[in-house]
């Protein structure tokens, strides 16, 4: 992780160092700065987007629809984060996961690691056990059991 790491913040000083050759300290502030404005300009409005199509999913009782909509919010958030990270390549993946072509790929690739990790969580050795004092009850006595004994039906007598 620390080496991922590393390896952004390289890459980031590299594309902000190649920016400001090629157009200027102050014309990569401005670019910075646009990409920031327009970035969170467009986190908004697929953000919206995606909360109003959520919305419409629950309210019309889709689950599955309300799942790809929820993490589509999900992506939305996360690019709209990395695009207020100062820097041109967090702006860049940013905006692949706020671009609706993009972002249903990134949705994709989510969701299946999300069931991976499920299945894995769920197969793994159970952890302590929880006993709760009860008593077995079949769907139909045994034979012996409802001739020896009539059936009891507790309640309470209201008299009103």
């Amino acid at each position: 992780m620390a080496v991922a790491f590393l390896l952004y913040v390289v890459a980031e000083i590299a594309a902000v160092w190649a920016v400001g050759s090629a157009v200027g300290v102050l014309g990569t502030i401005a670019l910075l700065f646009a990409g920031a404005f327009i970035g969170s300009w467009l986190a908004r409005r697929e953000g919206g987007r995606a909360f109003r199509a959520f919305a419409e999913s629950a309210r019309l009782g889709r689950p599955a629809d309300a799942e790809r909509e929820l993490t589509d919010g999900m992506l939305i958030g996360f690019g709209g984060l990395l695009i207020l990270l100062p820097g041109f390549v967090s702006d860049v993946i940013g905006l692949l996961f706020i671009l609706p072509p993009t972002r249903s790929v990134a949705r994709k690739v989510w969701q299946k690691r999300m069931q991976r990790r499920a299945v894995k969580f769920a197969n793994r050795s159970p952890g302590p056990v929880m006993v709760v004092d009860s008593e077995v009850v079949t769907d139909t006595p045994p034979a012996e059991a409802t001739k020896k004994q009539p059936p009891v039906i507790e309640g309470r007598i209201v008299e009103g």
